[in-house]
């Protein structure tokens, strides 16, 4: 299994940007100066990549070696643009399914809904470049490898994907407990993605409202909800059933 690969010095992250390695985050020192800093700030900014300001000791704590002021995570998968995703399932003649992650931020739960995705064939998941849980070692682990299996794509924000895919025809069905409509309510038998929330405020009241349903599980415990990986497997199986009754 190959692990996130770490690079550090300013020089080698810049790069690293512009040769598009795919770098999940950017742990910059917090007061870095100098004008070859800036440089890296400002390509990071242009490019979308996730950058966290902190203090020297966190960087120490990341690498031994002589880090100056900057260390970054490079992916150990490549990520797709939503653009090439899409056109890529739709020029295979299936009905698509497609998962797209609101910030969803544990990486854990993150290789558990890639894992989940691989066995009931979705044909690709789709993530935000900023605040979104990063593909790290634990992420591949989780997944059971299931990640370099279910293509990957990066977006500036989830809602430039929900009307990309509306534009391709693919309905958009959020995962949400704020509607009366369960997962039963809605049918899967089309072309659609389903957009899950993160694991503290669910899906963000934008992509709510931009969606084309939404639906929830019934909770008929005390519990007023399921840790966003097992949701994810519960709509991803109501996907499976009712496409496979059409087989019938």
């Amino acid at each position: 299994m190959k692990n996130t690969q770490q690079i550090y010095g300013i020089r080698a992250v810049i790069e690293a940007i512009k040769s598009n390695e795919p770098i999940d985050k950017v742990f910059i020192q917090k007061g870095l100066k100098g004008d070859l800093s800036k440089d890296m700030e400002t390509l990071i900014r242009k490019n979308g990549i996730s950058a966290s300001y902190v203090p020297i000791e966190k960087l120490n704590r990341l690498t031994k070696n002589n880090h100056q002021g900057v260390v970054a995570n490079i992916s150990p998968v490549a990520f797709l643009t939503v653009e090439e995703l899409v056109e890529n399932v739709l020029d295979q003649n299936k009905t698509p399914l497609f998962l797209l992650l609101d910030q969803l931020s544990d990486v854990r739960n993150f290789g558990a809904i890639i894992r989940t995705a691989e066995c009931t064939g979705v044909d690709g998941i789709i993530i935000q470049k900023k605040g979104a849980a990063p593909v790290t070692a634990d992420t591949i682990k989780t997944s059971a490898g299931a990640a370099f299996r279910v293509p990957i794509a990066k977006v500036d924000h989830i809602k430039d994907a929900v009307f990309y895919l509306q534009a391709s025809n693919i309905q958009v069905v959020a995962a949400t407990e704020k509607t009366e409509n369960t997962i039963y309510d809605v049918s899967f038998k089309e072309p659609c993605a389903i957009i899950m929330g993160s694991e503290d405020v669910g899906i963000s009241p934008s992509i709510l409202k931009a969606a084309d349903h939404m639906a929830k599980l019934p909770l008929l415990g005390e519990i007023g909800s399921l840790n966003v990986s097992v949701a994810c497997g519960v709509f991803l199986y109501e996907v499976v059933r009712q496409r496979q009754e059409l087989l019938k």
